[in-house]
């Protein structure tokens, strides 16, 4: 940049920063990113707390003031919904926002002022429910939290059906009564795992999006938990110690017939963000391809954990369709314990928790000084204050 006087067009947060220098950029004006102590910030992953600022030369202080004048695409992605890693967008802006969240959470704690999450459980929760709503508090929200099979009217979900029986509300109308009472909505709802085409189809979950009238985000829903793998993958980004680590996802005995969720966003999230993933799994329990693209399937265990960096063990049941749902092993071998780790890169073992010890994983492994469980947990806060914190600004324009 020549020196003829900077000037100073742009004041905020680092991501939203590169995002206001790029543009200028892209339009022929060179820009530079400082922050508070006026050192120039050049790395994309340099994770600056608190404001920074957008230089330019004075020269071209007008142009850039008018370039800037519409600040629709300066600020980070707004979400109406959140399902899938590609709602995130730009996936290192995510990151850089998630690292400066977790040195500040209540840094945006004005955003959420009079406004009210709904928190919305067909299924049972413990980190969903405490993270969610923490995070919902970290941005100044209030907190109303439902748990649809106690206290509430059972709900028929099937349009056409004669509701002679003992559920006495339609789901078409509890719905848009709920998005009456709050400003954004977050369901959890699990497979049932007895009709593939109906569970994958996210029937539940869809409809709050369609009929609610709120942006509605999934606490975990039949064939997806992306909440669980942001915070899976903040988790990795903070731990790793190459660009690409190789990341082993595998099948573990339970003795419940579990849905597919988990491993389809882990596979799905840890592929998008270029890792060298390998899932490893007795034959039989294929996910599906649209989940596992760019990943490699292994059926030797061991030969899938070889010189892995991160090892995330998770059971989910079959997912073909001749055998939606069904346990097909209980094979104690695929137990994660010391044998299969001992051939690993010295990798972390992770896992979404609650965990069925000496099923999934020994109490040797989980304890161990490479487990990363609670720290993997504690960022299920971070993932949710990003995703409900980018719905918020999507409300205030």
């Amino acid at each position: 940049m020549a020196d003829d006087g900077l000037k100073c067009v742009f004041k905020g947060q680092t991501f939203e920063a590169e995002i206001v220098r790029s543009r200028l950029e892209d339009s022929g004006i060179p820009a530079m990113i400082q922050n508070n102590s006026l050192s120039a910030v050049f790395s994309s992953y340099t994770y600056t707390a608190g404001d920074v600022t957008v230089m330019v030369n004075a020269s071209d202080e007008t142009a850039a003031r008018a370039l800037l004048a519409d600040r629709s695409d300066t600020r980070p992605n707004v979400m109406r919904t959140f399902t899938k890693v590609q709602d995130l967008g730009d996936m290192d802006l995510a990151l850089r926002e998630a690292f400066e969240i977790k040195k500040e959470r209540f840094k945006f704690s004005e955003l959420g002022k009079n406004r009210t999450l709904l928190m919305v459980f067909f299924n049972s929760s413990l980190r969903t429910r405490l993270s969610t709503q923490k995070a919902a508090m970290n941005l100044g929200m209030n907190v109303i939290v439902l748990d649809v099979n106690q206290g509430a009217w059972k709900l028929e979900t099937e349009r056409g059906v004669v509701m002679d029986g003992d559920k006495s509300e339609h789901l078409l109308e509890a719905i848009p009564v709920m998005g009456c009472y709050c400003d954004v909505i977050g369901v959890r709802s699990f497979a049932h795992l007895t009709d593939k085409a109906e569970d994958y189809e996210e029937r539940i979950l869809n409809q709050f999006i369609k009929y609610s009238g709120k942006p509605v985000f999934s606490m975990e829903a039949a064939t997806g938990h992306p909440l669980q793998s942001f915070a899976d993958w903040i988790t990795i980004e903070e731990h790793k110690t190459v660009k690409r680590p190789k990341v082993v996802m595998s099948w573990a005995p339970h003795p419940k017939s579990l849905p597919q969720a988990v491993p389809n966003s882990f596979a799905q999230w840890m592929t998008y963000v270029g890792y060298d993933v390998v899932i490893t799994h007795p034959e039989g329990y294929e996910l599906e391809p649209e989940f596992t693209k760019g990943a490699r399937i292994e059926y030797d265990q061991m030969k899938a954990f070889e010189g892995a960096d991160f090892v995330y063990a998770k059971n989910w049941s079959a997912a073909s369709a001749e055998h939606y749902g069904q346990i097909l092993s209980i094979d104690r071998s695929w137990t994660v314990g010391e044998r299969q780790m001992s051939v690993t890169d010295n990798a972390y073992f992770m896992h979404c928790l609650p965990v069925r010890r000496n099923m999934i994983v020994t109490d040797d492994v989980i304890e161990g000084p490479r487990s990363l469980v609670i720290p993997e947990a504690a960022n299920r806060e971070i993932s949710a204050t990003v995703v409900l914190k980018r719905i918020l600004e999507g409300l205030s324009d």
